[in-house]
């Protein structure tokens, strides 16, 4: 069955151009689904639109022939996320619709500068109508026409292109609302109509650039150049045109530019910006590089790498296995992107609900307009019971109420440092009764702290701390300096180990001297092998203990006795959370 669907119906997914704004973006998702053939169109505010549609009637060419003629840019999914334009031969700045554009000359935020002059237009107007600050009846209502220019700009543009495409939407409505207030004489609620409507859009347009600013973050932790190995030179070039086969050359403490396998060097890579895990990884280079060649995905994980994570202490060469727009990294952004066009719950019926509900107000208002035809009145008054009945039924509320509500969780959350997708996902947290964290930096502070010390018969803690803190003061593993760190503060102030011979066991542990007698630090995997002696039972019950409680372990062994086993976990911030409550 799923190829089947498959077969029928496609996935489309593009980035538009910068100047696609909320409302606009819903318009050209009414004209993209008017095409024969789509199933369903959504954009969202932060530059995507996902497309779903049946093959057989329509394609992705004709799909983007569509876009074209709408004068929208149109670019393929960013691997990093710099929204960079990739068409040769297409100057997209010029295809912006200057009626619908809400950047301008003001910059991005223009429509938040148009509804905040309305607001003050506004208030001054009103406060001079009420304080008889002046005698002149029109300077008061100059100023609420001017509220009214502002307040009205871009709701205009927008009306104008939907009455275009036969489409009657709240835009509408609010316009033909404040008309009829204007003409009552009401010039300061029509204009107070028209300020809280822009502003609620506005403050949407605003809350969504965020949005799309967090994502742009996202894509940029990988590297925008790579040093690639070219006929035995190392040569700089864009990580754009690295080719699945091309092998890079990775610095210590470089972010890896694509994804890939290790096929020369050892080193610990951070890989907490992909994947949240907090410890450090090993990394060891391939024994076969001609089987890792043909079969990528069978690499095992100690030897793959991912774009954006961050490598270590040893220098690595890694072969290229996905070019940068198909990485882990970049799939990653493109799930954040796509998911951004999920509508709501809440959304979804209000968008459902005003395709109803205006075009039945409007229907209604020009019933009353004729009532004087039925019922023996003056036309003025039933000119006035329409107008009136259209400037009550004005769904302000439902216009702003969403984007509002949305606008202020997203902020709030923000806040706090979460970031949340949009509407979609704000609304279904309300219906969550169990969250499942892990997080690495956001929850817990990001680096590795010991937590447990497990000592074996005979030994002290005190003993294995000095051995262990001694051997690694030497190594430069992210797991080492935790253990020295946190070691020093556990003995105080003492006499001090000193190891010497250090000899590394890449991605098992370490082996050095300490007084001329052996001592091996590692994973429980590293003992029973390669000549070294296999752990005590006392030792492997500690290590699964604590690898039973979620602790990275390493058990420390002096001469032929082990002393015991080390957990170490990236622990919780210190910040207190206030119990959640429903």
């Amino acid at each position: 069955m799923g190829i089947e669907l498959g077969d029928r119906y496609g996935h489309l997914f593009l980035e538009l151009g910068s100047a696609v704004h909320a409302r606009k973006a819903r318009t050209i998702a009414a004209q993209v689904q008017a095409v024969p053939g789509v199933i369903e169109a959504t954009t969202s505010p932060a530059g995507g639109i996902s497309i779903e549609y049946e093959r057989a009637k329509t394609g992705e060419a004709e799909l983007r022939a569509k876009l074209e003629a709408l004068g929208v840019a149109q670019e393929p999914p960013s691997p990093r996320g710099d929204l960079k334009d990739q068409h040769e031969g297409h100057d997209h700045k010029d295809r912006q619709d200057p009626g619908h554009s809400h950047g301008g000359t003001l910059g991005g935020n223009s429509e938040l500068i148009f509804s905040l002059a309305c607001g003050l237009l506004l208030i001054v107007g009103f406060a001079i109508e009420k304080l008889g600050l002046t005698q002149t009846p029109w300077i008061p209502t100059a100023f609420y026409v001017a509220a009214y220019v502002f307040g009205g700009w871009f709701t205009l543009g927008e009306a104008i292109g939907n009455i275009k495409l036969k489409r009657f939407e709240i835009d509408t409505l609010m316009l033909v609302a404040a008309a009829g207030a204007a003409a009552l004489g009401a010039w300061a609620e029509g204009a107070l109509l028209l300020f809280l409507f822009s502003l609620g859009h506005a403050l949407e347009h605003y809350a969504m650039g965020r949005a799309k600013r967090a994502i742009e973050a996202l894509a940029k932790l990988a590297p925008e150049t790579a040093r690639v190995l070219r006929n035995g030179q190392v040569v700089e070039v864009q990580v754009e045109s690295l080719i699945p086969g091309d092998v890079v050359v990775v610095r210590p403490n470089d972010r890896m530019p694509a994804d890939g396998f290790v096929i020369k060097g050892a080193s610990s890579v951070d890989q907490a910006p992909v994947t949240g895990e907090s410890i450090p990884v090993d990394k060891l280079a391939v024994n076969d590089a001609a089987l890792a060649r043909d079969r990528p995905d069978s690499v095992v994980m100690e030897s793959r790498v991912f774009a954006g994570t961050i490598n270590g202490s040893g220098a690595l060469e890694v072969e290229v296995t996905r070019r940068s727009g198909e990485s882990a990294l970049a799939r990653v952004v493109k799930m954040v992107s796509e998911a951004e066009t999920r509508k709501s719950p809440t959304q979804r019926f209000t968008d459902k609900f005003e395709r109803v509900f205006v075009p039945a107000v409007l229907i209604l208002a020009v019933l009353l307009l004729f009532s004087w035809i039925v019922i023996d009145e003056p036309f003025r008054d039933s000119f006035y019971r329409a107008m009136a009945v259209l400037v009550a039924a004005s769904p302000c509320a439902l216009a702003i109420a969403t984007p509002s509500a949305v606008l202020a969780g997203i902020a709030r959350a923000a806040r706090g440092g979460v970031l949340i997708k949009g509407g979609a996902p704000l609304e279904e947290l309300g219906m969550v009764r169990a969250i499942a964290f892990d997080k690495t930096g956001t929850l817990t502070e990001g680096k590795p702290r010991i937590t447990d010390i497990k000592v074996m018969q005979g030994t002290t803690e005190q003993e294995l701390l000095h051995v262990a803190v001694a051997v690694e003061a030497l190594s430069d593993h992210p797991l080492a300096a935790a253990i020295v760190r946190d070691g020093n503060t556990r003995l105080g102030d003492g006499p001090v180990m000193v190891a010497t011979d250090l000899a590394n066991f890449a991605g098992r542990g370490v082996q050095a001297k300490v007084n001329g007698i052996d001592v091996w630090i590692g994973k429980a995997e590293m003992f029973g092998n390669d000549g070294i002696g296999a752990l005590s039972a006392g030792a492997e019950s500690a290590i699964e203990e604590l690898r039973n409680a979620g602790r990275t372990t390493m058990a420390v062994r002096l001469g032929d006795r082990d002393l015991g086993v080390i957990g170490l976990m990236d622990t919780p911030g210190q910040r207190r959370v206030k119990p959640w409550t429903s």
